[in-house]
C-alpha cells in the first residue's frame, strides 16, 4: 500500500476528466505535427530535395574527407581550447568576484560583466583584427586563435559567474566554521566551497560547453574552417543544401547529446559517494521508488559484495 502512495509538490494529481483532455490534446498535437512534417516533406520532394542524387554524395568517403571531417576537427579543436582555457578563466575571475579585496573584486567584476555583454561575434572580428593588426599569431592561424579567444572570453565570463553563485549558495555555516578553525579565506574556497560548488555547477558548466561548441560555428564570419562552413562549402559543390545542412545537423546534435550524457553521467557520480573516483563505474540504484526523493534514495554508497542490510538486530543470529 505503501509503494502506491505518491507525493505531489506543484500540483495535484489530475482526475479523470482532467487525464481525459490530456489525451485528447496529446492526440491533437501529434495529428498537427504529423501533417506539418507531411506538408514539408511534399514540398521538399516536389522540388527535388528528396531525390537519392541529392544524398548520394555523402556515401562517398571523397566527400567526408574533403569537407565534412576536416570542417568537424576544426570545430572540436577550436571548442575543447577554448573550453579549457574559459574554465581556467572563470575560476580565477569567479574567485576573484569573492575575494576580500575590493580592488580585486572591482577588476574582476568589470572584466566579467564587460565580456559578458559583448557579442561573441564582435569579439571574434575584433580579435582577428587586432591579430592581423599587430602581428600576434601566425597568419596561417589568426583564425583559429580569433575563435578560441572570444569564445574563452565570453564562456569564461559566464562560468565565473555560475561559480560566483555556486559558492554562494552553499550554507554560509560552512564558511563560518572554517573561520573558527583558524582557515584562511584563500583555504575555505579551495578545500571547501570550491569542490561543493562543482556538482552544483556542473549542468551549466556542460551547457557553456555545448554553447561554446554550437558558437565555433560563427567562425565563418572571419574565414574559420568548421563544420557548418565545409558543410556549405559540399553544397556548393553538390548543390545539396538540405542535405549538407541534414548532415551538419545531425552531427551537432549527436556531439551535444553525448556531452549531456557524460555530464549526466558525472554528475550522478558526484552525488553517488565513493563511486564518484571513476565516471566510468556503475552508478548504484536505490530500491522502488515511493515518490519521495529523500536522502537515502538520492546518495546511494557501493555495498561490499554479499551485503545484506539488516532491519532487525536478532536476524544477525
Amino acid at each position: 500500500m505503501a509503494n502506491e502512495v505518491r507525493a505531489t509538490v506543484l500540483y495535484d494529481a489530475p482526475g479523470p476528466k482532467a487525464l481525459m483532455r490530456n489525451r485528447i490534446y496529446t492526440a491533437v498535437t501529434i495529428i498537427v505535427l504529423v501533417a506539418i512534417a507531411w506538408w514539408v516533406l511534399s514540398t521538399l520532394g516536389e522540388k527535388g530535395q528528396l531525390d537519392p542524387a541529392k544524398w548520394k554524395p555523402f556515401t562517398q568517403a571523397n566527400t567526408w574527407k574533403t569537407y565534412i571531417l576536416p570542417g568537424l576537427l576544426g570545430t572540436l579543436k577550436a571548442a575543447a581550447t577554448s573550453i579549457v582555457f574559459a574554465i581556467i578563466f572563470g575560476v580565477i575571475f569567479g574567485l576573484g568576484r569573492l575575494s576580500e579585496s575590493k580592488l580585486i573584486r572591482g577588476v574582476s567584476g568589470v572584466v566579467v560583466e564587460f565580456f559578458r555583454a559583448i557579442p561573441v561575434l564582435l569579439l571574434m572580428i575584433f580579435s582577428y583584427q587586432l591579430f592581423a593588426l599587430y602581428k600576434l599569431v601566425p597568419p596561417s592561424s589568426l583564425a583559429f586563435w580569433a575563435v578560441v579567444v572570444a569564445l574563452t572570453l565570453y564562456n569564461g565570463s559566464v562560468i565565473a559567474e555560475v561559480l560566483r553563485a555556486g559558492i554562494n549558495s552553499l550554507p554560509k555555516g560552512q564558511t563560518e566554521a572554517a573561520r573558527a578553525l583558524g582557515m584562511s579565506h584563500r583555504q575555505t574556497m579551495w578545500t571547501i566551497l570550491l569542490p561543493q560548488s562543482v556538482a552544483a555547477m556542473l549542468p551549466a558548466l556542460i551547457a557553456q560547453m555545448v554553447i561554446a561548441l554550437k558558437d565555433t560555428a560563427l567562425g565563418y564570419q572571419i574565414g574559420y574552417i568548421e563544420v557548418v562552413r565545409s558543410g556549405i562549402q559540399s553544397a556548393s559543390t553538390n548543390q545539396n543544401f538540405l542535405a549538407s545542412l541534414f548532415v551538419v545537423g545531425v552531427i551537432m546534435i549527436l556531439i551535444n547529446y553525448t556531452l549531456t550524457l557524460l555530464a549526466e553521467r558525472v554528475e550522478r557520480q558526484l552525488r553517488a559517494g565513493r563511486a564518484r573516483r571513476n565516471i566510468f563505474a556503475r552508478v548504484p540504484e536505490a530500491g522502488p521508488s515511493v515518490g519521495l526523493d529523500t536522502k537515502d534514495t538520492v546518495n546511494v554508497d557501493w555495498r561490499a559484495p554479499g551485503y545484506v542490510e539488516l532491519e532487525n538486530p536478532d536476524q544477525g543470529h
